[in-house]
């Protein structure tokens, strides 16, 4: 096992940001470069991951679900979360295993809370459905909402899930929760400019990792 594979092991890394702004394909390049240092990776998506967690990620995002209650939203995360926890990335972490997660806590502050409900309300919540375990590090890829919107959209035949379909002023009150949230979060927040190409947000990705877990010792 290589160093970085030794000083990842059991690290529980999370990529958040708004929509479009690349979470999906800069995980699966994180992962495919972990698995070249040596670690072992996990890859999860909240909500989802479990069985139980996609019925729920099913109700939060079709958009035939019709109206949800902001609180019901966020007692839904939680539940698929605490599931997700269980299942898979408790014992992958304690395995030894580097997860990397699609989403968590912080996007429910977002998300939620640009519909009104207060950040230390959902923290309270969040610390009972994972049993207090919180990222290690959150990494939040920053891109403006319409340059999100204009990626999501591009291809696409269908149209969005429930969250990407809400308005542009929701969005926006999104993406600027996401930049406070380095000021209260329970753990160490990062943010990278996603507006650039893939590879030169993995660059500054990687920077990241290296400034909060590879040289702490040096």
């Amino acid at each position: 096992m290589g160093e970085v594979a030794k000083k990842l092991a059991g690290k529980f890394i999370v990529l958040d940001g708004p929509d479009g702004s690349g979470k999906s394909t800069q995980i699966a390049m994180l992962a495919d470069w972990l698995v070249q240092q040596g670690a072992k990776v996990t890859k999860v998506c909240d909500p989802g991951g479990t069985e139980v967690g996609e019925k729920i990620r099913s109700i939060l995002l079709d958009r035939e679900t019709g109206s949800v209650s902001p609180m019901c939203e966020v007692l839904l995360f939680m539940a698929s979360r605490a599931q997700l926890i269980a299942e898979r990335i408790r014992p992958a972490l304690e395995a030894g295993k580097v997860v990397l997660c699609d989403r968590f806590i912080s996007a429910t502050i977002a998300y939620q809370g640009a519909v009104g409900i207060d950040h230390e309300t959902i923290i309270e919540l969040g610390e009972i459905a994972t049993g207090d375990l919180w990222p290690d590090l959150t990494i939040i890829l920053d891109v403006p909402v319409e340059t999100g919107f204009e990626r999501i959209s591009t291809g696409r035949s269908r149209p969005g899930d429930r969250m990407e379909t809400k308005g542009s002023a929701f969005h926006k009150s999104v993406r600027r929760i996401f930049g406070e949230l380095g000021e209260y979060y329970r753990r160490p927040v990062e943010y990278v400019n996603a507006e650039k190409d893939a590879d030169e947000v993995f660059a500054e990705t990687l920077s990241v990792l290296e400034r909060n877990f590879l040289v702490k010792d040096a």
